[in-house]
């Protein structure tokens, strides 16, 4: 420990408590969540289309007589059909309803995280900048100066609104 005139002891203080977003997300998602994952990721495949466009293909094909009348279970407009695609369709919507929910939650939950992370490195920037002893509002000027000069930047050159 150093015992220099100018340093003080630092008092006891908790350990840090950091949290990673990942630990959170893992926390947060259950079974039917990762069913809902799951199912909803698979339908965003070109597998899904294909085997869809094989389903179909075999349905109309079967039900249109060509391996005779006898294998007709369903013929044309195709009634049973349109209410099982229906309801595939409103199952499938509801997944991805769920995922999008879940990933907002995730994007929260990011954003806390965020937060306490800039939070934290701030409050430990303004302790190091006093025992360094500089100036406050010089720096935080500089700061405004660079998000001035970023935004600009970004804006393609034009001074920001």
């Amino acid at each position: 420990m150093n015992s220099s005139p100018g340093h003080r002891p630092l008092p006891h203080h908790p350990p840090v408590l950091l949290r990673h977003e990942r630990v959170v997300f893992a926390r947060m998602r259950g079974t039917q969540d990762r069913v809902a994952d799951a199912i909803t990721a698979f339908a965003g495949t070109m597998l899904f289309v294909y085997l869809h466009a094989l389903w179909f293909t075999a349905w109309i094909v079967l039900n249109e007589g060509l391996f005779g009348r006898r294998a007709v279970f369903d013929a044309y407009p195709f009634g049973l059909l349109t209410m099982i695609v229906s309801l595939e369709a409103i199952f499938l919507s509801t997944f991805v309803m769920v995922s999008q929910n879940r990933q907002a939650a995730r994007e929260n939950v990011r954003a806390d995280l965020d937060f306490e992370t800039n939070l934290r490195a701030e409050v430990w920037s303004v302790h190091i900048g006093r025992a360094l002893g500089l100036d406050p509002e010089h720096v935080e000027l500089r700061v405004q100066e660079a998000i001035a000069e970023s935004r600009t930047r970004m804006n393609g050159g034009k001074a920001a609104q």
